[in-house]
């Protein structure tokens, strides 16, 4: 299996900001965003990579931004590198087919998660109090179960360390009531657009998380959209509510960390050549799946 790209040196220009999985480096108006292969899960990043990850990953979003263009615009300005400025030219091995040349946004600091079925810190908080994020549910929904309508469950977005679950208030009084029901709605017709597509491709997407941004004053999709890092994929044939579903997404490392005796703090144990292997299959595939 060939090398992971785990961290880029592009030495020629600023490095903005370097994230659990995305390296973005400052060009003027414009940010050079990397996805790399490094992986996290329990918001911390894996000390050995997926090699390819971050080139799938890109190639998802490519093709998502172009899908829903209709309902939302976007940061994306190139991927081809042909296309970059000139000095990034001499690092084109490190950013063929995982980079995106994109516009600097007014990013709003806020994870927009839309959850169409019950699982992961959803399922649990339901369990606890009977909602998610303030959002009362009905009684009695098991695992997994498809939710009786689309709802928008943010958290707050921590460069370090673990989110936090937050309410719709909590963003209203964040960013204002206008701007807060605006990327709500936005959130929820993506996430439903993609849901309907996916599902006749033999996925069903359970929930996944949007970033937006602010460019002359426009609400615009920043970061990467509906990947297998940020989005759980399952399939549909496989599909059995009242228990976790077999994924396509990071779900798969998650369980495998599950399994050992890790307290979820870093530093993160090294995952197998097996695990890193079968991650792989599953990015492929869903890759496959959505946009072959």
């Amino acid at each position: 299996m060939k090398e992971a790209l785990m961290y880029t040196d592009i030495p020629d220009v600023t490095l903005f900001a370097r994230g659990k999985v995305r390296d973005v480096y400052d060009i003027g108006d414009k940010l050079l965003i990397v996805a790399t292969d490094r992986i996290s899960a329990f918001d911390c990043v894996m000390p050995n990579g997926i090699p390819g990850k971050g080139k799938i990953l890109t190639e998802m979003s490519l093709f998502w931004f172009d899908y829903v263009s209709d309902i939302v615009p976007n940061h994306l300005i190139t991927s081809s590198v042909d296309k970059y400025p000139t000095e990034i030219a001499p690092y084109r091995d490190q950013l063929e087919g995982c980079s995106m040349l994109v516009r600097k946004a007014e990013r709003i600091d806020i994870e927009c998660i839309v959850r169409g079925y019950i699982s992961g810190s959803g399922w649990r908080e339901y369990q606890k109090t009977g909602a998610i994020s303030g959002i009362k549910l009905p009684s009695g929904l098991v695992e997994s179960q498809r939710l009786p309508e689309t709802i928008f469950t943010p958290s707050t977005k921590a460069e370090t360390g673990h989110d936090e679950n937050v309410n719709f208030n909590f963003v209203v009084n964040m960013i204002g009531e206008e701007r807060a029901t605006e990327i709500r709605e936005i959130a929820i017709a993506v996430y439903e657009k993609a849901r309907a597509y996916a599902e006749m491709r033999g996925i069903i997407l359970a929930d996944t998380k949007f970033e937006f941004g602010r460019v002359d004053g426009r609400t615009i999709l920043i970061d990467e959209i509906l990947s297998a890092d940020s989005s759980r994929f399952w399939p549909v044939k496989e599909y059995n509510p009242g228990g976790s579903q077999p994924s396509f997404d990071k779900q798969f490392v998650r369980d495998y960390l599950d399994s050992l005796n890790w307290n979820k703090t870093p530093p993160a144990p090294e995952l197998p050549e097996e695990i890193v292997a079968k991650t792989l299959d599953k990015y492929s595939e869903a890759r496959d799946l959505l946009i072959k």
